[in-house]
């Protein structure tokens, strides 16, 4: 196996570069060995060689998802990315990144190739310092973790000889069978001039001009999967990057040019955008798909390589295939605009889109049950029990969210432009505080085919616009659910006020749309919520990593009451969020009839029991020892854990739980009021199941979900908690300067009447 890097080239050179222009030849037994190494000027003694590809290479990929079944790559870095913003030298730490993340993904069994600038992108001076270029990747490679030990650098190919162009390809099929990453590049100072009009002109190659057309021309010829072609831009743009109106295309079809304005060329080398765009049409053309990204931004260059191959939305993906459907970005443009819309209508205009949606649930009941039951029957076997049920419709749950809606409709009559505060600054000088929407909602959500109507109404009731993101396990209920959403919102011409993504978008992507998006709210598993609060940036979210409620059993807790709040927060619907999952038991209760009671209560509804560690240490055979106080189960499985007091129950609460709900069963009206003081929990509860923290039982019609956060909303969030505020000043003509120690006005700062709130 070869241990160093050579450079391989075929156009004459001058004579005294002679002693490191060296070209490996491949001899007839498929393996490279250093002895047969020697100075060569061409290709034309090296065999050819097939080496099969584990992926057949046909048509382009159609979604950025699939691109992490790339087998084989091509990185391309730009002029830009290989040297430092100054021009003075080599980006040496960027440069490492790139050859680390080249070196993962080689690790993973995928074949790379690298086409890099050469003297003209390191200050267009003479050729040595391409020579320092490839000792500097070497250098790179091998300081890296993972070590990539062989590799080969080729400089100026030359594709119009076809006896050559099939000697290189065989030797980079061996190469890349040997696990070493050719690194290509063309010989900028004895460049030989292009085909004239060869490309792009219905023929089916490419002139290399430049590395983008060489790593387009090498893509194709290899037969590669995937080209990554690195800038200093972060893709392609609607118009120069930079303007004020400029918005990055994330996915560029064929035919697509005249919607982008071209811009000039890089700062240094060879190509610009043009070129790129071009390079990149005619490589999708040969079934090579290709993204352009940014290499030198510093937030996402150490990993923009590894975000690409993972189907993460970074750059322009090239693709053949165009959607039926508008791209979410439209999907947010459409939102915002028709959200704007939907909060200029009348109160009653509002009510009347939500009550013509509650009339639609029961009127289309069978089609909806029917789009359920298709859901149903795919997710057999798929999907565990307590999905099983959140996923199921039946005639009383429409019956339910029609009730819902409708109480929603009769809340949102003053909800958007109520006055909250009046202020008379000075003398024709007045201050509202009024509502208004938040602007475009984001609603991720799992299972829960009947959260997307709840959530439709409660966002057109305030006047969002709104972006529903559903399970694919819910695809036909969601369908059917938000076409009558959409039919409801036609009365008043606000049809595209609530839209449903039914793109392959993942949800990480999703939440990096901080320019369309104003608030993410996630609903699903605890899993779903932290994946979302970790990707969101920049943007909000509104919810509760965990549902770790707890019941406190107190030492005066009355007999008949203790059973039926227990089976009915735990076992009435065992996953949801709002179920209990630990029962703290007063030590004065052990073994006395009561808690024989609860326990047998748990056996017949068969609650599996996780013993908490001071419970476990009062019983000689003890159930199951839990291993960690900190479970959400969602199931029919509780933690019971024994405490001294009310003081200590608070300190268990605000050390295991998630601040969700929390109850104490107590007949001592003392003990109740300290703990309902003192536990810091979104919702703390006397005598009464933790089922009922819920925004249809609070009397708010629905909820969006409940948000353990301190910030804005607190619990069950419904209508109240989608808005925000602005305030409105009307004056005559008046001036900051008026007001100084020498000027002629005075604040006066009185407190004005707010309008009476129509509680009809």
């Amino acid at each position: 196996m070869l241990s160093q890097v050579y450079r391989c080239g075929f156009q004459p050179f001058n004579q005294h570069l002679l002693p490191w222009v060296q070209c490996t030849t491949v001899s007839r037994s498929h393996c490279i060995q250093p002895s047969v190494i020697r100075h060569v000027r061409s290709w034309s003694n090296i065999p050819f060689i097939t080496v099969p590809l584990s992926r057949t290479h046909g048509k382009s990929f159609a979604h950025r998802g699939e691109l992490k079944h790339a087998k084989r790559i091509v990185v391309k870095l730009g002029s830009a990315v290989v040297t430092r913003g100054d021009e003075c030298g080599l980006a040496l730490g960027r440069l490492a990144s790139i050859v680390e993340q080249v070196s993962v993904l080689q690790n993973q069994g995928r074949e790379m190739m690298l086409v890099t600038s050469g003297a003209v992108a390191f200050g267009k001076q003479r050729l040595r310092h391409e020579i320092l270029l490839s000792q500097s990747v070497r250098q790179a490679l091998h300081s890296g973790q993972n070590q990539l030990k062989e590799m080969i650098l080729v400089t100026n190919l030359d594709f119009h000889d076809e006896q050559k162009r099939r000697n290189l390809n065989g030797t980079l099929h061996e190469l890349l069978r040997m696990n070493i990453v050719p690194i290509v590049n063309t010989n900028d100072a004895v460049v030989p001039p292009a085909e004239p009009n060869s490309d792009l002109q219905g023929v089916n190659v490419i002139s290399v001009k430049d590395n983008d057309s060489l790593a387009a021309r090498l893509a194709v010829e290899m037969k590669t999967d995937l080209l990554i072609v690195l800038s200093d831009v972060e893709g392609l743009f609607d118009s120069p990057p930079g303007s004020d109106d400029a918005k990055l295309i994330d996915i560029f079809y064929p035919g697509d040019q005249q919607s982008v304005t071209f811009g000039t060329k890089s700062r240094v080398g060879m190509g610009g955008m043009e070129a790129k765009v071009k390079a990149a049409l005619w490589a999708l053309q040969g079934g090579t798909s290709v993204v352009i990204a940014n290499g030198t931004h510093p937030k996402v260059s150490g990993h923009v390589i590894t975000d690409i191959v993972e189907g993460k939305k970074v750059g322009t993906f090239f693709s053949e295939v165009k959607p039926a459907g508008p791209t979410v970005e439209q999907q947010g443009e459409m939102a915002r605009s028709g959200g704007r819309m939907l909060a200029t209508l009348e109160p009653e205009q509002r009510a009347e889109i939500i009550h013509h949606l509650a009339d639609l649930l029961t009127d289309q009941r069978d089609e909806i049950l029917l789009a359920n039951k298709k859901d149903l029957e795919e997710a057999e076997g798929r999907l565990a029990a307590p999905l099983l049920k959140r996923l199921s419709l039946s005639t009383s749950k429409l019956n339910s969210l029609a009730i819902g809606l409708r109480q929603i409709a009769a809340s949102s009559q003053d909800s958007v432009g109520r006055v909250l505060r009046r202020t008379r600054i000075a003398k024709n000088l007045e201050l509202e505080q009024v509502t208004v929407p938040i602007g475009v909602l984001l609603v991720i959500f799992e299972s829960r085919p009947d959260c997307l109507p709840q959530v439709a109404a409660l966002a057109i009731a305030s006047g969002n616009g709104l972006l529903l993101k559903g399970g694919k396990e819910a695809a036909h209920s969601n369908r059917i659910l938000h076409l009558l959403t959409q039919e409801a919102l036609s009365i008043h011409g606000v049809k595209e006020a609530v839209q449903l993504v039914n793109t392959r978008e993942e949800v990480e992507d999703l939440c990096r749309l901080d320019k369309m998006i104003d608030l993410i709210i996630p609903r699903g598993s605890s899993q779903l919520v932290r994946d979302i609060q970790k990707a969101a940036k920049g943007i909000p979210v509104m919810g509760h990593s965990e549902g770790i409620c707890h019941m406190y059993v107190d030492s005066e807790a009355s007999v008949d009451k203790v059973t039926r709040l227990v089976r009915d927060s735990k076992c009435e619907y065992p996953a949801a969020c709002n179920a209990l999952e630990t029962l703290l038991i007063h030590r004065d209760l052990l073994r006395t009839p009561l808690f024989d009671q609860i326990i047998d209560m748990l056996r017949v509804e068969q609650v599996k029991i996780h013993a908490g560690p001071k419970f476990a240490s009062y019983l000689t055979f003890s159930p199951s020892e839990v291993k960690s106080l900190r479970t959400e189960y969602g199931d029919l499985e509780l933690c019971i854990e024994v405490v001294d007091n009310v003081q200590d129950a608070i300190d268990h609460i605000h050390k295991y739980g998630s601040s969700h709900t929390d109850v104490i069963v107590t007949e001592n009206e003392n003990t109740a009021e300290f703990f309902l003081q003192h536990v810091d929990s979104a919702c703390v509860f006397w005598n009464a199941s933790t089922r009922f923290s819920d925004g249809y039982r609070f009397g708010l019609g629905a909820e969006v979900g409940i948000s353990t956060s301190r910030i804005h909303a607190r619990g069950p969030v419904g209508l109240e908690g989608l808005l925000t505020t602005k305030w409105l000043l009307r004056g005559k003509d008046h001036v900051v300067s008026d007001f100084s120690e020498h000027g002629s006005l005075k604040y006066l700062h009185e407190n004005l009447p707010v309008p009476q709130r129509n509680t009809n």
